[in-house]
C-alpha cells in the first residue's frame, strides 16, 4: 500500500498508570420506556448474505441515529417506511416519536433490499438511503427548540447495488455546495474464486449544487470507488471533502471510474507478502526484548553493525543496506543492551527495558517483517496482574465469572495484526499516510464534535484511548483526546456485547449486550468522604464506577446511542431512555 508510514502519538499525561479498577455500584438508574406505534423496520440477512462481512454490514447495524447538533434527539425508521424523530425536553413527560419524513415508494417490494441508513451532514442537511439503491439528500426545514422541522427532498436518484450510508459532509468549496457521502455496498466478485467471492465496495459520491442558485437543482459532480476484500471499521469523509480516512482489516484502493473492475492481483500479492517467512522474530520478558535473526550466507560479525539509541534502532549489513531500523515501541537501556552471534548463525539482540516489567506491543512501530513468539508463561502472568480491573460480581445475574483472562490474553496477543489506519488523498486517489494497528484494536465510533470528523476509540494496552482525527494538522492528523483506564481489557470480557459507545464529553462509555443487558462504565470522580486501601493504607481521592441496567424485555436490541445525560436504547417495539447523568 502506498503512503508514508506514521503512528499515533499518545499523550501521556492522559494516562493514569495508578488506575486500580472499576467499583460496582448498586446505584439505579432511571430508565424510561417509550411504546413504538409501528415495529423498526428491521431486515434481516437473506441467505445469499452469508459472509462475515455480510454480517458486520449489515446483520449488527445500528438502526438508532443520532443528530449531534441537536442533543437528546435519535432517528430511527419504522415498518410504514417512516423516518421517526425523537427528542427528550423533560424525562418525567415524554412525548411520543413523530413522523419528520416518508419515503414516498413501498420499498417492501424489493427483494434485495437492505436495511435503511442515514447520517447528518450538518445541522441542516441529512443523506438518506432508502436500502434499494436509491440515494436521498434532505434539506431540514427550521428548527423550534429541540423539535425538528420538516424534511423536504433536495435530491434523489438511484445509483444501482442497495447500499447503505455510511458517512457525509455539507461543505462550501469554489462557489458550490457540496455534500459528500460514503455508500457501502458487497458486491458479488466472480474473479475471487480462493477468497469469500466477495468484495467491498465504498463510494464516494459528490453531489452540488452553485452557491448563489437558490433553486437550482443538486447533480452528482464525481462519484469514486474504493474497493477492499473487507467491511472497514472506520469511514469518514474529511469536513471539507479533501480525503478519506479509514480503518480496515484488508487495504482499500480507488478506482478512477466505473468502467474499471477491481484486480484481484494486488489483493493475491498482498497475500503472498504476508506468508513469506518473517525476517526476524523476537520474544520478552519483564526485563528485557531478543531479537533473533540468520546472518546471511559468507558473513562474518565485522560485515554486521547494529546500533543501539534510547528511542530507537539501526542494523545494517555490509553491501546489503538497512535490514532493520526505526522507532522503538519503548525506550531501551542503550548500555545493558548487546548482540551475540551464535554457532547456528543466528545474531541474537538483546534489548533492555528501561522500564522493567512493561508489555511492548511491537518491536519496531510500523514494522511487519517479523514474527513475536509468544511465551506462555509471560501471558498467564499478565492475565494474573490484570484480573483487579474487572469484578467478580461484574454480570450479577450469573455466576459464571465474566472471562477466562488467560484465554483472553492469549488471544489478544494476535487480534488483527494487520489492520491499518489510512488518510487517502481525495484528488490524487492515493493513500497518503499508513498507520499499523497490530496492537491497538479498534473498540468504537462517536462523534465528539458535531463539525469534526467522528472520533474512533483503539485499545492501548489495558486502556481504551480515543483519537480525534483533524485534517489540518499535516504534521499530526490525528489527536488523542481522551482515555477510559481499563476499559480495553474490560470489554474483552464481554463476549456478547453489540453496541459501543461513549458520551460526547468522556464522563462514561457505555456497552451493550444483544440482549436486555447495559454496562456504563465511568471516569473516575472525587469522593465525598474519606477512604483507604487496606493493602497500602494510603487515601483514595477517586473512584471509577461501573453499574448495570436491565431492560424489562428479551426482544433483541437493534439500536443503541449515548448523549451527555442519557442512553438511548432501541428494540423492534419500544424505545427505552436511561438517565446516567443529571443536566445540573
Amino acid at each position: 500500500m502506498e503512503g508514508s508510514n506514521c503512528s499515533l502519538r499518545v499523550n501521556r499525561q492522559l494516562l493514569d498508570p495508578k488506575f486500580e479498577s472499576y467499583k460496582l455500584s448498586l446505584d439505579p438508574l432511571p430508565c424510561y420506556n417509550v411504546e413504538l406505534d409501528a415495529a423498526v423496520a428491521e431486515v434481516c440477512l437473506r441467505d445469499d448474505q452469508y459472509t462475515l462481512d455480510h454480517m458486520r454490514a449489515f446483520g449488527m447495524y445500528n438502526y438508532l441515529h443520532c443528530n449531534p447538533w441537536i442533543p437528546n434527539s435519535v432517528f430511527y425508521v419504522d415498518q410504514l417506511e417512516r423516518v421517526m424523530s425523537f427528542t427528550v425536553t423533560l424525562d418525567t413527560a415524554m412525548g411520543k416519536p413523530i413522523e419528520v419524513f416518508r419515503f414516498p415508494r413501498d420499498l417492501n417490494t424489493c427483494d434485495s433490499r437492505l436495511c435503511s441508513s442515514m447520517y447528518f451532514a450538518s445541522a441542516q442537511w441529512v443523506t438518506l438511503s432508502d436500502g434499494t439503491g436509491t440515494l436521498y439528500i434532505i434539506r431540514i426545514g427550521n428548527q423550534s427548540g429541540s423539535v425538528s422541522g420538516k424534511w423536504e427532498i433536495m435530491f434523489n436518484q438511484e445509483l444501482g447495488e442497495p447500499f447503505i450510508v455510511v458517512h457525509s459532509v455539507s461543505s462550501v468549496r469554489d462557489e458550490l455546495h457540496i455534500i459528500d457521502v460514503l455508500l457501502l455496498s458487497i458486491e458479488k466478485d466472480e474473479s475471487d474464486i480462493k477468497g469469500s467471492g466477495f468484495h467491498v465496495c465504498l463510494e464516494w459520491v459528490s453531489i452540488a449544487r452553485a452557491q448563489n442558485e437558490d433553486n437550482g437543482k443538486y447533480e452528482i459532480l464525481k462519484r469514486r470507488k474504493l474497493f477492499g476484500k473487507s467491511v472497514p471499521h472506520y469511514a469518514a469523509i474529511e469536513p471539507l471533502g479533501n480525503g478519506v480516512m479509514m480503518i480496515s482489516y484488508k487495504p482499500f484502493r480507488f478506482i478512477a471510474n466505473d468502467k474499471d473492475q477491481p484486480e484481484s492481483s494486488e489483493d493475491e500479492k498482498m497475500d503472498e507478502d504476508n506468508k513469506r517467512e518473517p525476517l526476524y522474530n523476537w520474544h520478552q520478558t519483564g526485563e528485557d526484548v531478543t531479537l533473533t535473526f540468520q546472518l546471511p550466507e559468507g558473513m562474518t560479525k565485522e560485515d554486521l553493525t547494529i546500533k543501539f539509541l534510547p528511542g530507537e534502532i539501526d542494523i545494517s549489513l555490509k553491501d546489503q543496506g538497512t535490514f532493520l531500523k526505526g522507532q522503538l515501541y519503548l525506550d531501551i537501556d542503550c548500555e545493558s543492551s548487546a548482540w551475540i552471534i551464535k554457532e547456528g548463525r543466528s545474531v541474537e539482540v538483546t534489548l533492555t527495558k528501561r522500564e522493567p516489567g512493561s508489555t511492548w506491543a511491537e518491536l519496531v512501530i510500523g514494522d511487519k517483517h517479523g514474527e513475536y513468539i509468544v511465551d506462555p508463561t509471560q501471558t498467564a502472568a499478565i492475565a494474573e496482574q490484570l484480573m483487579h480491573l474487572t469484578s467478580e460480581d461484574m454480570n450479577p445475574e450469573t455466576e459464571k465469572p465474566p472471562c477466562n483472562a488467560q484465554e483472553l490474553e492469549e488471544c489478544d496477543l494476535f487480534l488483527e495484526d494487520s489492520t491499518s489506519l489510512c488518510r487517502f488523498d481525495g484528488a490524487r486517489l492515493k493513500a497518503t499516510h499508513v498507520v499499523n494497528l497490530g496492537s491497538n484494536p479498534y473498540l468504537f465510533t462517536f462523534v465528539a464534535t458535531p463539525e469534526l470528523m467522528p472520533c474512533f476509540a483503539l485499545r492501548h494496552d489495558v486502556d481504551a484511548l480515543l483519537w480525534q482525527p483533524v485534517s489540518e494538522q499535516a504534521d499530526n492528523l490525528w489527536d488523542h483526546i481522551a482515555t477510559f483506564n481499563a476499559l480495553g481489557y474490560v470489554q474483552a470480557s464481554k463476549q456478547d456485547k453489540k453496541f459501543f459507545t461513549c458520551a460526547p464529553n468522556f464522563s462514561y462509555s457505555a456497552l451493550c449486550e444483544c440482549v436486555r443487558r447495559i454496562f456504563i462504565y465511568r471516569q473516575p470522580t472525587p469522593v465525598s468522604t474519606e477512604l483507604y486501601n487496606r493493602k497500602e493504607g494510603r487515601r483514595v481521592g477517586q473512584v471509577a464506577k461501573q453499574q448495570v441496567a436491565s431492560l424489562e424485555t428479551t426482544d433483541p436490541i437493534v439500536g443503541f446511542q449515548a448523549s451527555n445525560e442519557r442512553l438511548f436504547v432501541l428494540t423492534t417495539k419500544k424505545l427505552s431512555v436511561i438517565k446516567v447523568n443529571s443536566t445540573d
